[in-house]
C-alpha cells in the first residue's frame, strides 16, 4: 500500500459491520484503521493523522457524538462521518449539527458509502505528484467588504466543508441565491450540479413529477422517461428557493427523499439512490410558518440544520460603492462606459432598499435608460422617500406660482366642426400641453412631469414618442 494512500479511522462496535466497511474502504485504496470503542480512537488520533473519520452513533463507553465534538474542536480539517441506526433521522441530525461532515444510515448500502468518502476526501485533497496545482478559487460572488460581508464569507467557506443541510434566511432580494451557488462552488461537490429551483412557481399538480421524474407511460402525456430535480442534481446541490410555498402534501414527499436519498419516479416500481446536498432558502419565517400549520416540523428540523442569515442591503451600505461599481460593469460595454454624475451615491445611501440588491440592479439598469451620454444624474434614479443630496424640485404649486401662466389661447381649444381624425388632434393636445409645461420650467423635465403630474419616466417615454426635443442652447 503506498504511504500516499489517504488514512481513514472506522470506530464501531459491530465487528460485522467493522470488517464490512474496512474491506470496502480498502478496495477504494485506502489505509484502514479500526476502533471498537472511544477510547480505543482516541488513543489512534492522537497517533496519526486521518482523511476521515467514520464512526458509529452508539458505543460501548459513550456516543459518537463525543467524538465529532472533539474532532470539530481538535482537528478541524478531518471530516467526521457518523453511521445511525435505522430510521434514528433525530440522531443524524444533531450530529450534523455537532459539526459531523456526513451520515450513513444501518444497514449501510455500499455505493452511498463510496461517494461519500470520495466526497470527504476531496476537502483536503493535495494534487497528485506530477500534477498542476489546484487553481485558486474564483472571486467571491458576494461584493463587499463591510464587516457583516466578511463575516458572511467566512461563515459560508466553514459550511461549504460539510453536507449538512443549509437554510438561507433573508429579505428578497438580499443574495440566498448568490450564497448558496458560493457555498456549493467551495464545496467538494464543487464539479457537479448546482439545480435551483423555485417552489411557488411550480402548479402543485406538476410537483412531484417536476422534483422526481417519471416513467414513460405514467400518465397521460408522459411520452418519455424524465429524471427530476433530484436526479439532474445527483452529486451536487439542490437549492429549494422559497421552500415555506410547498404544499403540505408535498413536503411529506420531499421529506423521505431527504431522510432516504432515495427517489421513486412516478411509474416506477423500485426507488433509486440520489446524492445531493439540500440548501433551502424563504423570505418568511418557517419557525412561524410551522406554529401556524402551514409548514410540517419535521421537515423544518430536517431542513434547519444550519441556519445561514443574510443582511439586508440597508445593514451594509458601506458596500453600496462596490455594488453599484459591480452592477455598472455589467450594464456598461466596452465602448459604452457607465458613470455616476454628483450626488448619486449620496442619493443611493438614503434610501432604504426594500428590495436589497436586486432593488438595486432594477434602480440602476432604469436609470441607465434615462441617462444622458452613459452619466447617470440623481434625477434618473426615480427614488421615493430618499435623502436626495441635490435639491429637490419645488413642488408644482410652487411652481406654478413662480411660472407665469400661459395664456389659455395656448392649449389649443375645441374646434367648431369635428376633428378629421380623432387620434391626430389628441395627439397634437397632447404635444401642445407637453410643450407649454416644457417651456414653464425652460425644459427642466423633472418640474415638468410634477407640473402635469406624471412621473419623469412618463414625460421622457411621451417626448420620445412625440419627437419632442430640448432646442439647442
Amino acid at each position: 500500500m503506498s504511504a500516499r494512500s489517504p488514512r481513514v479511522l472506522v470506530v464501531d462496535d459491530e465487528a460485522d459491520l467493522r470488517e464490512l466497511l474496512e474491506l470496502t474502504l480498502l478496495k477504494m485504496g485506502l489505509d484502514v484503521d479500526s476502533a471498537a470503542t472511544l477510547a480505543e480512537a482516541r488513543a489512534l488520533l492522537a497517533g496519526a493523522e486521518y482523511q476521515l473519520v467514520l464512526t458509529d452513533m452508539r458505543l460501548p463507553d459513550g456516543l459518537g457524538l463525543e467524538l465529532v465534538r472533539e474532532i470539530a474542536a481538535t482537528c478541524k480539517n478531518t471530516p467526521v462521518a457518523v453511521v445511525t441506526a435505522f430510521g434514528s433521522a433525530d440522531n443524524a441530525v444533531v450530529a450534523l449539527k455537532a459539526g459531523a461532515f456526513d451520515y450513513i444510515s444501518k444497514p449501510v448500502a455500499l455505493d452511498q458509502l463510496r461517494v461519500m468518502v470520495q466526497s470527504a476526501l476531496r476537502l483536503n485533497a493535495e494534487p497528485a505528484p506530477g500534477q498542476p496545482p489546484a487553481a485558486p478559487p474564483p472571486a467571491s460572488r458576494l461584493r463587499g467588504e463591510s464587516a457583516v460581508i466578511q463575516a458572511l464569507r467566512a461563515q459560508i467557506a466553514r459550511l461549504a466543508r460539510s453536507m449538512a443541510p443549509i437554510a438561507i434566511n433573508g429579505e428578497s432580494g438580499s443574495g440566498k441565491e448568490l450564497a448558496a451557488r458560493e457555498i456549493h462552488a467551495q464545496s467538494s461537490r464543487a464539479g457537479k450540479p448546482f439545480i435551483a429551483v423555485n417552489c411557488g412557481a411550480i402548479p402543485e399538480a406538476l410537483m412531484e413529477a417536476e422534483f422526481f421524474g417519471y416513467r414513460k407511460g405514467a400518465f397521460t402525456g408522459a411520452a418519455d422517461e424524465r429524471d427530476g430535480f433530484f436526479q439532474a442534481a445527483n452529486g451536487g446541490t439542490l437549492m429549494l428557493d422559497e421552500v415555506a410555498d410547498l404544499p403540505l402534501a408535498m413536503q411529506v414527499k420531499l421529506l423521505r427523499a431527504i431522510q432516504e436519498r432515495r427517489v421513486r419516479k412516478i411509474g416506477a416500481t423500485a426507488e433509486e439512490p440520489v446524492d445531493v446536498r439540500i440548501i433551502s432558502a424563504t423570505h418568511k419565517n418557517l419557525a412561524q410558518c410551522v406554529e401556524q400549520g402551514s409548514f410540517r416540523q419535521d421537515l423544518f428540523y430536517r431542513l434547519n440544520v444550519i441556519e445561514l442569515s443574510l443582511p439586508p442591503l440597508r445593514e451594509r451600505l458601506d458596500d453600496l460603492e462596490v455594488l453599484t461599481g459591480a452592477i455598472l460593469e455589467r450594464l456598461g460595454t466596452f465602448e459604452h462606459k457607465v458613470a455616476l454624475g454628483p450626488g448619486v451615491l449620496e442619493a443611493l445611501r438614503g434610501y432604504s432598499f426594500p428590495g436589497n440588491v436586486r432593488e438595486l440592479e432594477n434602480i440602476l439598469e432604469r436609470a441607465l435608460a434615462f441617462a444622458d451620454d452613459g452619466v447617470i444624474g440623481v434625477g434618473d434614479l426615480s427614488l421615493k422617500g430618499a435623502r436626495m443630496a441635490e435639491p429637490t424640485a419645488p413642488p408644482p404649486s410652487a411652481v406654478a406660482a413662480a411660472v407665469p401662466a400661459a395664456p389659455a389661447a395656448a392649449v389649443p381649444p375645441l374646434p367648431q366642426a369635428l376633428p378629421s381624425s380623432l387620434p391626430d388632434y389628441l395627439i397634437q393636445v397632447e404635444r401642445d400641453i407637453i410643450l407649454r409645461a416644457l417651456a414653464q420650467t425652460q425644459f427642466n423635465r423633472t418640474q415638468a412631469a410634477q407640473l402635469l403630474g406624471i412621473s419623469f419616466r412618463q414625460l421622457r417615454y411621451q417626448m420620445q414618442k412625440l419627437n419632442i426635443q430640448e432646442p439647442d442652447a
